[in-house]
């Protein structure tokens, strides 16, 4: 299965870059059907097709993603979104 691996630095206090992922997390569930949950502080997430975590640190944000099958051909595509709302939540 290709895999996703990103970082993501911030300087935001831990507990804001969690809730900011949190609120993309309940975008995320809302739009593709996915679920999720906490465990500390990373977010297990997962749906047909994509199963993974973002992991919340004190300095960066950590997402790890492996696709299916089927996603495997948008495998850029995905990434490039990822990137694009790391950055636009967390930078």
């Amino acid at each position: 299965m290709p895999s996703i691996d990103l970082r993501q630095p911030h300087q935001l206090p831990l507990a804001e870059a969690r809730a900011r992922v949190d609120r993309v997390a309940a975008r995320m569930r809302e739009k593709f059907d996915m679920d999720s949950r906490w465990e500390g502080d990373t977010l297990r997430f997962s749906r047909s097709g994509v199963k993974g975590s973002i992991a919340v640190a004190a300095s960066e944000v950590t997402v790890h993603a492996e696709l299916g099958l089927m996603l495997s051909p948008l495998k850029g595509m995905v990434e490039d979104e990822i990137r694009r709302k790391l950055a636009e939540h967390l930078a």
